[in-house]
């Protein structure tokens, strides 16, 4: 070992050192720099509801702050009537009934997903991830000290992998399978025949899975959330459930996520919690506590909008030579392909690869979008249509009019 990478000299340990920065987070970060300088960005990054909080909610935590009962520290594990409140929401809406135990309240979905990996894998366990992914799921599995395994879906199956590659992709070092259902980045759902049968291949060769059911509301037209658990009974004592208010209740920067487990996991997931950061702020848990505990109406408006966007922004990508956008089924998400476009001719330039494209679309027609190799996929893009309506039209005909420049 040389001097320049000797522990002593080592500046950032190489754990931490191999994580990379969330890419949608940086592209909504530059975004709203530019925006704030005066540019007329259009940010299509963030995977955020535009909707401010629903008024029940935001009055909760307002008397959440006036109590001295929430001024102090409260569980680890989260406020004992909040885990039962998510007991009671997660028969209601998964079919799945689970005990209060079987609960942990984390900051936010990303501290379940890592908690969740931290608790059960190895140094070199391997967890089965589908691609596109969401970004933070296989630095969750590293930093866990797993192994993200991709198994690669395009839009030609509608971004859903088969339990056939599913078995190509395991070995003797698998041990987790990742199921998302509806998916972020690119809107899949899975039907609950399609669900059942990956269920029951994980029973079947003793993997767990992890599935995270964040978008389980916001589902369109004909498709339907499934929960695995719920429909394959014989998972659960293999199966953590990831979930939070953040995308359902437009509660993004509330900061409340959970895991529901078997109780061993469960434990020690909150041992690890209540090292790490202790409580979730006991005000953020009150905000929740309502909203788990409250109707589905704001949640059925806000689809309501989701589904006219949705309907509008494929329209209009399809629109575009060179761009072939599927149809997403549920979260907020657009996933077109643009691997036509890359190395053509745009103002000058040819972008050869996803990032390039949306550095030139950046700097040219002022529109935020995320690059595909950020999910582990060169050649598309993801656009969230987690904003207004205007502001979606309008940022869609700039790309309209800047790709319709194309020229071999």
């Amino acid at each position: 070992m040389s001097a320049a990478t000797s522990p002593s000299e080592r500046r950032v340990s190489a754990r931490i050192g191999a994580i990379s920065e969330s890419a949608t987070l940086a592209v909504d970060a530059k975004a709203k720099a530019l925006k704030a300088a005066g540019r007329p960005v259009i940010g299509f990054g963030a995977g955020e509801p535009d909707f401010p909080t629903p008024g029940y909610i935001v009055e909760a935590a307002v008397e959440a702050c006036r109590n001295p009962k929430y001024h102090r520290y409260t569980p680890a594990g989260g406020l004992p009537e909040l885990k039962a409140a998510i007991a009671e929401k997660t028969l209601r809406d998964s079919g799945y009934e689970v005990d209060a135990s079987q609960i942990l309240v984390t900051n936010g979905g990303k501290q379940a997903i890592y908690e969740a990996f931290a608790a059960i894998l190895d140094p070199g366990d391997e967890v089965i991830v589908p691609a596109p992914y969401w970004t933070t799921y296989p630095e969750s599995i590293r930093l866990a000290g797993g192994v993200p395994v991709e198994v690669v879906a395009d839009e030609t199956t509608g971004y859903q992998v088969s339990v056939e590659q599913l078995e190509a992709a395991r070995t003797e070092r698998t041990k987790v399978v990742l199921f998302v259902s509806p998916s972020n980045p690119t809107g899949a759902v899975y039907s609950e025949a399609e669900a059942e049968a990956i269920g029951r291949w994980a029973v079947e060769h003793g993997l767990w899975v992890l599935t995270d059911e964040i978008y389980e509301h916001l589902v369109y037209g004909d498709a339907k959330f499934t929960s695995l658990p719920a429909i394959v009974p014989e998972l659960r004592d293999k199966c953590i459930v990831v979930n939070g208010v953040a995308k359902t209740y437009a509660m993004t920067g509330w900061r409340v996520g959970w895991i529901v487990g078997p109780k061993d996991v469960v434990k020690a997931a909150t041992n690890l919690q209540s090292h790490a950061t202790s409580n979730v702020s006991n005000v953020a848990q009150v905000a929740a506590l309502a909203a788990v505990s409250g109707n589905l109406d704001a949640v059925a408006e806000m689809r309501t909008a989701f589904d006219r966007r949705r309907q509008t922004i494929v329209r209009m990508l399809n629109e575009i030579d060179g761009v072939l956008c599927p149809e997403p089924e549920g979260a907020f998400y657009a996933y077109p392909s643009v691997k036509e476009l890359l190395g053509k001719e745009i103002r000058g330039r040819r972008p050869a690869t996803a990032v390039e494209l949306a550095a030139l679309i950046l700097d040219e027609a002022e529109v935020a979008v995320v690059p595909g190799e950020a999910f582990g996929t060169p050649g598309y893009l993801r656009l969230s249509y987690a904003l207004g309506d205007d502001d979606l039209v309008e940022g869609i005909s700039r790309l309209q009019k800047l790709l319709g420049e194309a020229k071999a």
